[in-house]
């Protein structure tokens, strides 16, 4: 993954950071869900108990569907929060 193009103020830009970590998170919840789904069909890693692949398929839901949505409601910006240019 590449870094987040700087600001014209040469900043690094946070809102670029900050996509970049929402969709890392999203990206680590479908692999969760995967390897969830494997886990309980006994195709992956065959000696583990099908409870842990559905645990990783809820764990990778809540990452898929909760986390980056209340990630985007803690960084959204407030009236005020910008500088004026």
């Amino acid at each position: 993954m590449s870094a987040p193009p700087p600001s014209p103020s040469g900043a690094p830009d946070p809102a670029a950071r900050r996509f970049f970590i929402i969709q890392a998170v999203r990206l680590l919840g479908v692999a969760c869900v995967v390897v969830g789904i494997l886990i309980a069909k006994g195709g992956l890693f065959a000696p583990a108990p099908p409870a842990l692949g559905y645990v990783l398929v809820a764990n990778g839901l809540v990452d898929l569907f909760l986390i980056p949505a209340l990630l985007a409601r803690k960084w959204r910006s407030r009236p005020g929060d910008q500088p004026e240019s």
